[in-house]
């Protein structure tokens, strides 16, 4: 089974080695066909030096600890 890739933006980096990235998608409603913006915040172990604001793209991994189950894959400015 592959992993999860998902892209998004570090909105906290207040703990040591994680940090919390806000992952939004888009999706059409199935009766009012209008495009719906949906949010979710994922923590993921960081060894990147991630700072607030970055780009980052996390990818699915074993768990770091009971909320940690992602790790940043790359980090753009």
């Amino acid at each position: 089974m592959p992993k999860r890739i998902l892209e998004g933006r570090v909105v906290s980096d207040k703990m040591t080695s994680t940090v919390v990235v806000e992952v939004v998608r888009r999706f059409m409603h199935p009766l009012y066909k209008k495009f719906v913006s949906s949010s979710k915040k994922y923590h993921a172990h960081d060894t990147t030096g991630a700072k607030v604001g970055d780009t980052v793209r996390i990818i699915e991994c074993r768990p770091y600890s009971k909320t940690v189950c992602f790790e940043v894959m790359k980090a753009e400015a």
